[in-house]
């Protein structure tokens, strides 16, 4: 019983952690001038390697491409990203996030995440990484529940 009430609770509070962190990315977004979802592609495309093409973003974000270049058109109205032909395939278009406007979101987000550390310092790495593993699961559970939604399977 104490198992099930754990995992009630566990459900209720992973609900309103998603409600903060949503309420949370539509105020940083309002603050930037962006989107919600636009500026989630501006964060993941901040964590990618390199310049990414529209069918990455797509990838990314799970988005049809059609909806990702409307996307990739808004961040490049906002200056956040320029495209560019990939020298090695010139039929390839790459996104290209914007050096300065890529610092400025980082900016951001440091000046947000600056009491992270501080959440957190009290915990001792097990736990760390028992949240960090809980972050990716719920991440990919999130990720195919996106996909299912997307095919009408709900």
């Amino acid at each position: 019983m104490a198992r099930e009430r754990l995992l009630e609770e566990l459900f209720t509070v992973s609900r309103r952690h998603m409600a903060a962190y949503a309420l949370f990315n539509q105020a940083v977004a309002d603050h930037l001038g962006l989107h919600p979802t636009d500026l989630q592609c501006l964060n993941l495309l901040t964590l990618e390697s390199g310049p990414v093409t529209t069918g990455r973003i797509a990838a990314l974000t799970g988005l049809t491409t059609g909806s990702a270049t409307r996307l990739v058109d808004r961040l490049e109205r906002a200056g956040y990203v320029v495209r560019e032909r990939d020298a090695a395939d010139r039929r390839k278009v790459l996104v290209v996030t914007v050096p300065e406007k890529a610092a400025e979101f980082g900016r951001v987000w440091d000046r947000l995440g600056a009491g992270w550390p501080a959440l957190f310092g009290d915990l001792d790495d097990a736990q760390l990484a028992l949240i960090a593993e809980y972050m990716r699961r719920t991440a990919e559970f999130s990720a195919a529940q996106v996909a299912r939604l997307r095919a009408g399977e709900i």
